[in-house]
């Protein structure tokens, strides 16, 4: 029998659902390379993986472009020289510097974390992680658009929508998760379990410099 795990940020680390035959569970992960440790049959990840050296990602374009997608919701990951800033104001400089465009606070927010997983992912050649942008595969799963996710209709609706897709969730969310957070962890989840039954679509593909793979597993 197969696992797979979803995993998103959270405060001070991972939240990961992990479902398989005994149903779903709950980790939390304090860093990126015992994220990649865990055992499970397919991985799939809220985060960037694989960045371009200059211009944006096709599969960041395509998500957008998605049937019920709010554009406003995907926002294009970094370049990879923004990796080694020092601050915001230095990102922005680089971005600017090197692409012509600069970086809106909440892509930086989480510039640690993919600098944590490229760094992870680069020490093991060949390691298979699908990158996962949530708001895409909860409009592919409800196949109509969607409140936005903080409001109450929008939280419920993305819960009755994994409900019907992983069955009853359980209800030990780790303190550490916010609702957003085990959210899109479990739709990470659903996404990794399409793979893993050769249903999943994706988009991009591309190879960045490092030799990660650009794209965006619905």
């Amino acid at each position: 029998m197969t696992s797979v795990l979803g995993v998103d940020g959270c405060k001070g680390g991972w939240v990961g659902a992990q479902v398989g035959p005994a149903g779903i569970s709950w980790h939390i992960f304090a860093t990126a390379e015992q994220v990649l440790a865990h055992g499970a049959d397919a991985l799939a990840m809220d985060i960037p993986i694989g960045l371009a050296e200059h211009g944006v990602r096709r599969c960041d374009v395509e998500a957008r472009r998605r049937p019920h997608v709010r554009a406003s919701s995907v926002f294009a990951a970094p370049i990879r020289a923004v990796l080694g800033a020092r601050s915001y104001a230095e990102a922005r400089a680089c971005s600017e510097a090197v692409d012509g465009r600069s970086l809106s606070a909440q892509c930086y927010g989480i510039v640690p974390k993919i600098a944590e997983v490229d760094a992870g992912l680069r020490a093991q050649p060949g390691r298979d992680v699908l990158e996962v942008h949530p708001e895409v595969s909860f409009a592919c799963l409800a196949g109509r658009p969607l409140a936005r996710k903080k409001s109450a209709a929008g939280a419920l609706a993305r819960m009755q929508l994994l409900v019907g897709a992983l069955g009853a969730l359980p209800e030990d969310v780790p303190a550490q998760a916010g609702l957003d957070d085990a959210l899109d962890a479990l739709v990470c989840a659903w996404t990794a379990s399409r793979w893993l039954r050769g249903q999943a679509e994706v988009l991009g593909g591309e190879l960045d410099a490092t030799g990660q793979v650009m794209r965006i597993v619905i």
